[in-house]
Order: C-alpha cells, then sequence, then structure tokens
C-alpha cells in the first residue's frame, strides 16, 4: 500500500530540534536534565494545577496513579469496556479487577448512569476515560465517586487540551494521566505524565518512578519501585511539542469542521454517526472518527481495505471491548460498546492536513460507503 495519508503522525515545528540538541550538548540525555522540570510545569500550566509527574509512557502514568491512588489485590474498579487496553491493564497490574461499563451510544464514553450500574461491593475507584478527545460526563462522574467514597481517575490519554465548562479535562479527579505516544496531540515519541491531587500520594508515586529510592539519601530504597522515569530528551521534544499546543488543537479543530461540513450529507442520510457536539465540552478531536450505521466488522474492514488500496488512505478501527479481549472474557453484553466498536473508524487527523486533502478522503469515503452499501 503506497500511504498518501496517515491516520496521525507527529508534526514537529517548533522548538523540538533546538531543546534536544541543547540537551545533548549538556550530556544529560537520561533521567536527570532541565528539560524534565521545565515539561512537568508546562504540563501543570496546561491543567492549572501546582504539578504533574512525567512518566516514560501513559501506561506507566496509569499504573502509578493506581498505586498512589492505594489500589491493592481484591479491589475493584469501573472502567469502560470501550477503551484502550492500558485502561484495564493497569488496573490489572496492581493485582486488582477491572470492571465493565458500557458507552453512551452518542458521545461514545460511559457515563455516571452507566458505571453505577457496574458498581460493586468491592469497587474502590473509577477509571474515567475521555475517549478520542471527547470529554466524558466527567462532572456527574466525579460526583457520584464522591457520594460513593470511591476514587477517580481520569484517563486524558486522548484529550490533553479538552474541557468541560472551561475547566480542563484531567482536574476534576482524584488523579490524571496523559500519554504522549507519537499519534497524540502532542508527542514525546513515548511518554506520558500524571496528576495525584494528595500531596502525599504524589510524593509516593514520585518515589515510585525512581526505583522507590529516598529523595533524601541516595541508593536508600525503603519501597520497591520502578524505573519509569522519562528521558530529558523526550522532556525536550515534549517542551518544544506543548508551547506548540494551542496551534495543535487549533489544527485538529479545523480539520474536524472540514470533516464535519463534508460528511454532513452522508450523516444526513443515515449512513454515518458523526461525533456529538455538545454544549460547553471542548472535543480536541484527537481523531476524527466516525461510525458506519450497518454493517458489522465486514463492511467497515472491506471499505478501509479499499482506501488504503485504491487511495492510499490509512484507517483505523475502534478499540475491541476490553470484555471481548481473552484476558477479560465475560458473558456481558453491551450492545452501544459492541455496536461502536464493530462499526467505528478513524480517519487522518495531524496538524498540516489541509482542506482540499481532507475534502479528498472525504470524497473517497464518500465514493467507497456508497459502493459497499
Amino acid at each position: 500500500m503506497n500511504v498518501r495519508f496517515q491516520v496521525s503522525k507527529p508534526v514537529l515545528c517548533g522548538n523540538e530540534k533546538r531543546y534536544v540538541n541543547d540537551a545533548m550538548d549538556a550530556g544529560w540525555i537520561s533521567s536527570n536534565g532541565a528539560y524534565l522540570q521545565k515539561f512537568e510545569k508546562a504540563i501543570a500550566d496546561v491543567l492549572h494545577v501546582d504539578e504533574c509527574l512525567v512518566a516514560s509512557s501513559g501506561t506507566t502514568a496509569l499504573h502509578l496513579a493506581c498505586l498512589a491512588l492505594g489500589l491493592k489485590p481484591g479491589d475493584e474498579v469501573v472502567v469502560p469496556s470501550l477503551t484502550y487496553v492500558a485502561s484495564a491493564n493497569a488496573i490489572t497490574y496492581c493485582g486488582a479487577t477491572p470492571v465493565f461499563a458500557d458507552c453512551d451510544p452518542h458521545t461514545w464514553n460511559a457515563t455516571a448512569a452507566l458505571i453505577e450500574q457496574a458498581w460493586t461491593p468491592r469497587t474502590v475507584g473509577v477509571i474515567g476515560v475521555h475517549l478520542y478527545g471527547m470529554p466524558a460526563d466527567i462532572e456527574a462522574i466525579a460526583d457520584l465517586c464522591r457520594r460513593r467514597g470511591a476514587w477517580l481517575l481520569e484517563d486524558c490519554a486522548e484529550s490533553l487540551g479538552a474541557s468541560v465548562n472551561g475547566k480542563p479535562t484531567g482536574s476534576f479527579g482524584d488523579a490524571a494521566t496523559f500519554s504522549f505516544y507519537g499519534n497524540k496531540t502532542i508527542s514525546t515519541g513515548e511518554g506520558g505524565a500524571l496528576y495525584v491531587r494528595d500531596l502525599e500520594r504524589r510524593r509516593h508515586a514520585k518515589m515510585l518512578r525512581g526505583q522507590g529510592m529516598d529523595f533524601n539519601r541516595r541508593y536508600w530504597h525503603p519501597i520497591v519501585g520502578y524505573n519509569y522515569r522519562m528521558t530529558n530528551i523526550a522532556a525536550a521534544i515534549g517542551l518544544g511539542q506543548i508551547e506548540m499546543l494551542d496551534f495543535h488543537l487549533s489544527e485538529r479543530r479545523r480539520i474536524a469542521n472540514r470533516y464535519l461540513q463534508q460528511l454532513f450529507p452522508l450523516a444526513a442520510e443515515g449512513l454515518v454517526q458523526l461525533p456529538v457536539q455538545a454544549n460547553d465540552y471542548v472535543n480536541t478531536f484527537w481523531l476524527f472518527s466516525i461510525v458506519l450505521t450497518g454493517g458489522g466488522e465486514a463492511r467497515r474492514g472491506k471499505v478501509m481495505r479499499e482506501l488504503a488500496d485504491d487511495f492510499g488512505i490509512e484507517t483505523r478501527p475502534f478499540f475491541v471491548p476490553m470484555h471481548r479481549l481473552p484476558m477479560y472474557l465475560s458473558n456481558h453484553i453491551f450492545p452501544s460498546a459492541e455496536f461502536l466498536a464493530a462499526h467505528g473508524m478513524n480517519l487522518p487527523t495531524y496538524s498540516g492536513l489541509v482542506d482540499r486533502e481532507v475534502d479528498e478522503i472525504c470524497d473517497a469515503f464518500a465514493s467507497v460507503l456508497r459502493k459497499n452499501l
């Protein structure tokens, strides 16, 4: 396949190269160096919080957050079934059990009501996921957790820059995590970050991140920790990226608006479902996503293959629901998650994708879709 349009790719158009060269010239290329603190401060400023911690990936950030919140064997945590596997795996790493909830068919996120339906006597917390950049029902989910005495961890891997009523996602719960993988809105190649509201729990996460070493006594390790640190080189890239966050977010809004405009006729005919537009919810459109209204995985797969083979347009299917994966297989039926997983797909979304290219993608998509009705 000759790929003309990737689903996503990092766009390094700021100070990334200059910062990386500076870190290399200074000799700080591992897990110490000035860019680590600068990047952490920049993330905290975006969230309007006092301190964030960077980590080696979004997954390790999730694991650290779960440990900091006290998750232990025997506990259960409610998490959406329609999410990336890391959300559930981080729970399992702690010896706890993920309990899955269905999602709203329009926003594609788990709601407070659906999470409450999944609640068990052993539930100690909730991982609220903001899928594909669309904020979840996070105010109501936070209220539910407060009423039931449980913690809330926001998985913001796909929603850096999203907000609800002017408040950033990641600032509603007891903790939040972010991913800076190569396909995210801003990238460090591999990398992540976490925010933990309680200062002592945050210090615990920081100690765990650095092999459990005491902050005041080198090579004294009072607890078992992990090597979950980010490198100064990665943080240098991240700082250059986050300085351009407004640009990357505006690019995604522009691209999403073009997709919405061009694909509206297909939605009006009932052939596709477009992302919902909700008042007071700012969607980052990490990846512009659509849902075919029928035909299942077979039809969606045929559409994706023809877009790739005939037009060089790369697409991605929605995530497989967690309750359908071998290690989490259950008898539960979550109709919305299963329908969306079988019919949803992500279209190319990255800074620099110009309007005529979006139009070309939409024209190709429309022709392939109509051919496969």
